[in-house]
């Protein structure tokens, strides 16, 4: 069961996934100012250690992180759960959401139905 992550171990979690393996000073090197104490970014990445998300290699007393969920599959999980609490289970809704929202366009709609008769 992949455990919900706040918004600092996403941040670290976004940063992992696009430099794949990375110690913790790289981490705090793509990380917006104000960037964290280099300890409190290490608790951080131990954290995401402990729910399962990162797994390290050891090379004496430092340690090189690397992701043990894929965006993909964490983005599914939440994306999901979000549709399941806010949108009452209902692509349909997310979809009608967006348009009153006016953040897809009718034109967008369009190729979204042509991916789905496509897909059939």
């Amino acid at each position: 069961m992949i455990q919900k992550l706040t918004n600092k171990e996403e941040e670290v979690m976004q940063i992992l996934w696009k430099l794949k393996k990375a110690f913790v000073k790289d981490v705090i090197s793509e990380i917006k100012e104000p960037k964290p104490h280099y300890n409190t970014l290490s608790t951080i990445i131990r954290n995401l250690e402990e729910k399962g998300y990162v797994g390290y290699n050891a090379f004496g007393k430092t340690h090189q992180y690397y992701p043990l969920v894929s965006k993909e599959n964490y983005r599914k999980k939440f994306f999901n759960t979000a549709i399941d609490n806010y949108f009452n289970s209902s692509y349909k809704n997310v979809v009608s959401f967006f348009a009153k929202e006016e953040k897809i366009s009718v034109e967008e709609l369009k190729e979204i139905i042509k991916l789905i008769e496509n897909n059939k």
